[in-house]
């Protein structure tokens, strides 16, 4: 389990960066996430874990910024989401206290985020709080252990760098199946639904995607930071390595696990 502090530490990176790191996989992913939410005009939406706001540019498009609410524990995050999606009531706060009204929001939704929560009971009841009845809760992760492309061949290679690297697949939760559903059904939502949601994304070249790890983002980008120069060139050459040494441009997919259910009444 991810404690508050480290959880955002992770995360105290420039826009810039993330959106080069994983921005280029949340954004095509925000709008099929958008559409299993049901996220349509005329309905109040909160975007848990907002980020540089890559599902809050969705959700405006969908809904407009006025009916827009969005919440990150990152100070970068949220400034960035703010100047880049005028009108949108834009905090900064955890999902385990959302710092909203009972029953004021239709939708809630969370994107990349329960598996980097302290307490994800708590943050479901928070969901639960805030929606009105009938109101749908909504959330996703990437399925480390199998369809994440970019990040299991990352940590595949990290693994044969050092064996007790720590790899997503085994320390972070909510990316296999049902784990999500199972989450939502404790909190009390009914009619829960499960989905795999599949995106993709070009790279121009092999270094693009190293650039990105080494802007120090997330697990893998701390992690492969933490590595003195030869371990680091080791995992380069890894990583180049597994995912078949290419030459120019190359295309890698992902896939997360999403569960939405609907408060009771």
């Amino acid at each position: 389990m991810v404690d508050d502090v480290e959880g955002s530490r992770r995360f105290q990176v420039d826009d810039a960066a993330y959106d080069r790191f994983m921005g280029r996989y949340s954004r095509p992913l925000a709008r099929v996430f958008a559409d299993f939410a049901e996220v349509r005009s005329g309905l109040h939406v909160l975007d848990v874990g907002c980020g540089p706001g890559a599902l809050t540019e969705e959700l405006v498009a969908r809904v407009g910024a006025e009916a827009v609410r969005a919440l990150d524990p990152s100070e970068p995050f949220v400034a960035a989401c703010a100047a880049r999606h005028p009108g949108v009531d834009v905090r900064l706060g955890r999902a385990e206290a959302l710092p909203f009204d009972d029953g004021s929001v239709d939708r809630v939704v969370a994107q990349l985020v329960l598996h980097f929560v302290s307490d994800p009971a708590a943050v479901a009841a928070e969901f639960a709080r805030v929606l009105r009845p009938d109101g749908i809760a909504a959330a996703c992760v990437w399925d480390f252990a199998e369809g994440m492309e970019m990040l299991r061949t990352f940590w595949d290679a990290a693994l044969t760098v050092r064996r007790d690297a720590p790899d997503e697949a085994t320390t972070l939760r909510f990316g296999g199946p049902g784990e999500i559903a199972a989450l939502l059904d404790a909190a009390g939502f009914v009619d829960i639904e499960e989905a795999e949601l599949a995106v993709a994304s070009r790279y121009g070249d092999f270094d693009e995607l190293w650039d990105g790890f080494l802007a120090g983002v997330g697990p893998a980008g701390t992690f492969c930071l933490s590595l003195d120069g030869d371990e680091r060139a080791v995992l380069r050459h890894e990583l180049h390595r597994r995912l078949g040494e290419p030459r120019g441009s190359f295309t890698l997919g992902a896939v997360a696990r999403a569960a939405c259910g609907r408060r009771d009444g």
